[in-house]
Parts: C-alpha cells; sequence; structure tokens
C-alpha cells in the first residue's frame, strides 16, 4: 500500500471513530463504545497522520479536525437540550451534558495523545484539554450562563422558605465552578457568589420586615439563631468557607444589624430581661463570624 493510501485510510478509520466517540454525549460510556484495541487504532491513526514530513504532516488539519469534533458535539448535542429550559430542569440537563462532553474529551484525548503532546512541546497550541474547556466556556457557558445563575438562585431562596428542592444540584453546580476556575477573582464562581450576597440582602430584608411584626424580640433573635445556624448548614454544602462567612455576616447585618432600633423598642415594650436578651444577641453574632 502506498503511503497516500495509508494517510488516506488513516484519515477514514479516524473519522469512524470520532463518529461513535459523539456517542458519548448521548450518554452511552466509553467502556461499551471502544475495546482497548480500538484506542489504539485511532491512536495509531494519529500518530500516522502527525509524523509524516512537511509537506504531508497533517498534525494542522487533524487538530482542526479536533476542534470541530467539540463544536460539532456543542452545537448539536448540548445547546439543543439546554434551549427553552429553566430553573431546576435546566441546572440538571446542563450537569448532565457536563458530565457527557468531560467523558468524551477525556476519550478523545487518548486518541489525540501524541498530537497533543506534541503541539505542547513546540507550543504551538494550547493543551488539548484546556481547548475543550475554553470551547465549552465560549459555545454553552456564555449563552447559559445568567439563566444557570437564576436557576440556582431560585434553589437557593425555595430552600430558604423551606420548599423541597434538589440540593445536589447545587452542588454539582459547584463543582463545575471547581472545574472553570475555582474561586478566584473574575470567575464564574466569584461571579455567582457576589449574585448570590446580593440576593440574600433582598431576601433577610424581607425577612426582618416580616419577622418583626410577626415575632416578639426574644423569638425573633431565636429565629435568627436558628436561621443562621441553617444558611451555614446549607450553604456549607455547595460554598467555600469564606463564601459562608460573607453570607452569614450579610444575613446577621439584615436580620440584626439593621433592626437594631426596632428590638431595643420591642424588648423595652416587652420589659425583657436585658441579660438573657443580650446573651441571645451574642450567640446570634458568634454563628455570623463561623
Amino acid at each position: 500500500m502506498s503511503n497516500a493510501k495509508r494517510l488516506e485510510e488513516s484519515v477514514k478509520t479516524l473519522e469512524e471513530g470520532i463518529a461513535k466517540v459523539k456517542l458519548i454525549m448521548d450518554g452511552y460510556p466509553a467502556c461499551k463504545l471502544f475495546t482497548s484495541e480500538e484506542y489504539m487504532r485511532y491512536y495509531d491513526c494519529v500518530y500516522l497522520l502527525c509524523i509524516q514530513p512537511p509537506p504531508h504532516d497533517l498534525s494542522t488539519e487533524i487538530l482542526q479536525r479536533y476542534h470541530a469534533t467539540l463544536d460539532e458535539s456543542l452545537y448539536f448535542r448540548v445547546l439543543p437540550f439546554l434551549k427553552d429550559k429553566s430553573g431546576a430542569s435546566l441546572l440538571a440537563e446542563f450537569l448532565r451534558v457536563w458530565t457527557n462532553y468531560k467523558a468524551m474529551v477525556k476519550c478523545l484525548g487518548g486518541f489525540f495523545l501524541y498530537l497533543d503532546k506534541k503541539c505542547t512541546d513546540q507550543k504551538s497550541s494550547a493543551p488539548l484539554k484546556e481547548v475543550a474547556l475554553s470551547c465549552f466556556q465560549n459555545r454553552v457557558c456564555s449563552v447559559l450562563l445568567p439563566e444557570l445563575f437564576d436557576a440556582a438562585l431560585l434553589l437557593v431562596s425555595q430552600d430558604r422558605r423551606e420548599e423541597p428542592i434538589d440540593r445536589s444540584l447545587l452542588q454539582g453546580l459547584s463543582t463545575f465552578f471547581l472545574e472553570n476556575g475555582g474561586p478566584k477573582k473574575g470567575t464564574y464562581y466569584d461571579m455567582f457568589e457576589e449574585k448570590l450576597l446580593t440576593d440574600t440582602s433582598s431576601c433577610y430584608s424581607g425577612f426582618a420586615s416580616e419577622w418583626l411584626l410577626s415575632y416578639s424580640s426574644t423569638d425573633y433573635i431565636l429565629k435568627v439563631e436558628r436561621c443562621l445556624n441553617d444558611e451555614k448548614g446549607k450553604l456549607s454544602q455547595f460554598l467555600y468557607p469564606s463564601s459562608v462567612e460573607k453570607l452569614l455576616q450579610v444575613v446577621h447585618l439584615k436580620l440584626i444589624g439593621e433592626t437594631t432600633s426596632q428590638l431595643i423598642e420591642k424588648q423595652k415594650a416587652e420589659n425583657l430581661n436585658s441579660t438573657r436578651y443580650q446573651e441571645l444577641l451574642s450567640r446570634c453574632s458568634n454563628l455570623s463570624i463561623g
């Protein structure tokens, strides 16, 4: 077989592998789609196509095919499934496709391992895993991030009002943030934290008004104490400790700091024991600083 024919056959074989690997986006596990021998065959195809002397070296074309595979998967197997969804259903579907996308990228990484090493050594491209991450951010997150934030904030709000929610969705979204930059300034997590702080401030301003009308000063403080404990427990399941502390401080500010004069007036009107009242306030303050 001539070298040209070998290269042609390798391209054809690689395309067969790429067609199969896209099925991972539909939920098919890689272990059911490929044997170890098939993995090696597709790796060998990429290797052969990338080691040819100029002008027959197809490394650039193969890298472009890697990019195209990611784009095709996102446009045809991700975005259509997220369109018109909102709330918990959007988060659930987003986390599903993200999980499948990571699995597909891992599988592709095995096929394109030689190309990845070659590009890294020659500094001609970012590592392929970074390329895949950037592709997902640019094609999916740039479009859907506001809706994802809104969906997560809605779940937090429902949880605060003691409505049943699936907290694993918040945990999954937090893991996604961790995999996409963590808590550094300007990352998705940082943006979400800012929105959550603003939403928490608004939420607890409303709660303060409601509870001041509904409870005695002592019951109000006890309610605040329970609330701070609950917030700490729930938020700790999907936020970094530093974020939990910030949010508890906001809750304390809205429920205690900004209602001090009203609480003092209620305390006086009810002729409460000042020492006991101050003990309760101190306990709440301690909770807000961890």
